[in-house]
């Protein structure tokens, strides 16, 4: 079956480009043209992915991130911003987004995010993994992809989640964003490494009893970042 496909922007042209490649590479598309009418489609359409863009009418797309994750429902997103400023992208990712671009963009590009993201999904259900991986006080279970501190769980994106579950298994080994972008987005292509900082930032929130000297996940200096025990010393971490 078709994957189907919500597009969410209020410039026409842009709407039509998107429908028009995202059709021409054998998916099913809706087009809407404001932030509330994503709601409208989500029972009749039911989406496996929203392109949305973030400023829009009546619902702007922060304001949809938050609210079908505030609803659980944990439809990928990839926002679009005519916005330069990286606050903007931040929010869109602060808010549930899984990835964004830049307008104007390649609609290649585009498609080759989305299939990104449909090849994560798809590989979830048939490699589910008994591996259970206990760091200090933090236990990550992949199989029932639960996420424990001292025994108590904690909440995290799909995405975070999975680029925590690909830190475990590289625990003590040094990834550069690039390698993380590859390993956890798929891309094959030079993306945008803030992407990975941003979800890095979220999870130490969440993992690390003080973010600002984090315990787990340890910048590496010009290089990317590395997990490992609170008890292993490095003095090549920051």
């Amino acid at each position: 079956m078709k994957k189907k496909i919500l597009v969410v922007d209020d410039e026409p042209s842009i709407s039509m480009l998107i429908e028009f490649n995202l059709k021409l590479a054998g998916y099913d598309v809706r087009c809407v043209s404001d932030g509330e009418a994503v709601f409208e489609m989500l029972k009749p359409f039911r989406p496996d992915l929203i392109v949305l863009d973030l400023m829009l009418p009546k619902m702007d797309g922060i304001q949809v991130c938050r609210e079908l994750r505030k609803q659980s429902n944990a439809v990928p997103i990839v926002m679009l911003t005519a916005l330069q400023d990286v606050t903007d992208k931040i929010a869109g990712l602060d808010n549930g987004a899984d990835d964004y671009m830049t307008k104007p963009f390649s609609p290649q590009e585009l498609i080759s995010r989305i299939q990104a993201i449909f090849r994560r999904i798809q590989s979830l259900p048939g490699q589910a993994e008994s591996t259970t991986f206990d760091i200090g006080r933090l236990t990550v279970r992949a199989e029932q992809r639960e996420v424990l501190i001292e025994g108590k769980p904690i909440e995290l994106t799909p995405k975070e989640f999975e680029l925590l579950l690909f830190l475990c298994k590289h625990r003590g080994k040094v990834l550069s964003r690039q390698q993380l972008l590859h390993g956890v987005w798929d891309y094959h292509f030079l993306g945008d490494t803030r992407i990975v900082d941003v979800h890095i930032s979220h999870l130490r929130d969440k993992i690390e009893q003080n973010a600002r000297t984090p315990e787990y996940i340890m910048t590496v200096r010009n290089v990317g970042y590395k997990l490992h025990a609170p008890n292993m010393a490095d003095s090549s971490l920051a």
